[in-house]
């Protein structure tokens, strides 16, 4: 498997979230399983059976974010400067048939958030910026049709 791109922050977010499914969760559906199994006859045992639902989850999920985070190649973006959209960059846009302005900050798949202004490397629009120059205009094909960009600011924060 290659390795998987993301910030340090993102790195730590999915470090937290392992933490807390190891140290919390799984204690917790643990505790709610041998409370279930209390209740008697497991085969009719809703109680039982959405517990062991969720302990597959929670260990499913934990061996996941093992697997992100052993493959997470961090990328400092602090560290890069210019005029060039790569990835960790902050862009500012202006959408060329509004004129209405959104920033991003392209970040690795397991970290975007949308509402957050953290779009996924893998987007359609982090791939038509990436390469591209300050200046540049910038047509993305979208679910919503053809949206065309201009990029105003590049900044590596």
């Amino acid at each position: 498997m290659d390795k998987i791109p993301m910030t340090a922050g993102g790195l730590q977010q999915l470090e937290d979230e392992l933490r807390n499914l190891k140290d919390n969760e799984r204690l917790a559906v643990i505790k709610a399983i041998s409370e279930a199994r209390e209740h008697g006859d497991l085969s009719e045992n809703a109680e039982y059976h959405a517990a062991r639902e969720r302990q597959s989850f929670i260990e499913g999920r934990i061996k996941e974010l093992e697997s992100i985070i052993s493959y997470a190649d961090i990328i400092d973006p602090t560290k890069m400067s210019g005029d060039v959209v790569r990835f960790g960059a902050t862009i500012l846009l202006a959408d060329e048939d509004t004129d209405e302005e959104s920033t991003y900050q392209i970040v690795g798949q397991y970290e975007s958030d949308i509402e957050k202004g953290k779009l996924s490397v893998s987007a359609p629009l982090a791939r038509g910026l990436i390469g591209k120059n300050l200046g540049d205009s910038v047509e993305v094909k979208t679910p919503r049709g053809s949206k065309s960009y201009e990029i105003v600011k590049v900044d590596y924060v």
